[in-house]
């Protein structure tokens, strides 16, 4: 089982890096190329300067590399003002239409990535702890003492149901694993195995193969892939860390407990 995912996992992120590669970014996307063709021009000026033999060419060379560099400074201001009308004009049209995806997206764009500097992490007695090992520790300590809740005093007295309902326990069919890829949110960022919704969705029907016989076998063998243990744990700043913290883990359980089986 283990070897199976593997290489489902491995097939998967091989051929997305073959077929489609890593983006790049050569430059920033709302430089024109007439602005990218002087920003050149003016690599080739600096260059001359290097290269001239005499004072007199020397300054011929430093009075129009100094015109090119005000052309590309004044054609970056251009670009620039021209990206952020259409960037506000895409944002208002979503707005209209109600694409909150791409709202979201043109308005990150417009924020660009500024991020805010983290929290400290602070013992029971409030003092900030620095050392990234004595953080570790005291989440761990923080979890453990959020997670291990004793049992209730009052159990709830839970009447056997009357007749048994027809739910189907058995293992899942190619048609729920189809269902459920098809399912997936694009767009969104990749767990820890690094694949992306799109990777799966882009053939549903060799995906819902593969994953059937891998799903039958981890049905079988009553075990999952060691990776799927793992879990990532987001911090998100607060005011009132421990009571945020807290609220969405009991949150998160409830819905867990909530949801059908089938």
């Amino acid at each position: 089982m283990e070897s199976n995912w593997k290489g489902i996992k491995e097939a998967i992120t091989s051929t997305c890096h073959e077929v489609l590669g890593h983006k790049k970014h050569h430059h920033k996307e709302w430089i024109t190329v007439d602005t990218l063709d002087k920003i050149l021009e003016r690599r080739n000026k600096k260059a001359a300067i290097n290269t001239s033999r005499t004072r007199a060419e020397k300054a011929s060379a430093q009075a129009e590399y100094t015109e090119v560099n005000k052309q590309v400074k004044r054609s970056i201001r251009t670009d620039k003002r021209k990206y952020v009308e259409e960037l506000a004009m895409t944002a208002e049209k979503a707005a209209r239409e109600g694409n909150m995806r791409q709202l979201y997206d043109t308005t990150k764009k417009f924020a660009g990535n500024r991020r805010k500097p983290e929290r400290p992490v602070k013992s029971k007695e409030g003092k900030v702890i620095t050392s990234i090992e004595e953080q570790r520790n005291m989440w761990v300590e923080h979890f453990e003492e959020l997670l291990s809740r004793p049992a209730p005093l009052n159990p709830l007295n839970i009447e056997v149901a009357p007749t048994d309902l027809p739910i189907d326990v058995g293992p899942p069919t190619i048609e729920e694993i189809s269902m459920a890829i098809r399912q997936i949110k694009s767009g969104k960022a990749t767990g820890p195995d690094n694949i992306p919704a799109e990777a799966l969705k882009s053939d549903v029907a060799a995906t819902e193969r593969i994953l059937h016989i891998l799903f039958n076998k981890i049905w079988d063998e009553k075990q999952v892939p060691t990776d799927w243990k793992e879990g990532l744990l987001e911090h998100h700043s607060s005011h009132n860390t421990g009571k945020s913290l807290q609220q969405g883990i009991v949150k998160q359980d409830e819905g867990l407990r909530r949801r059908p089986t089938s």
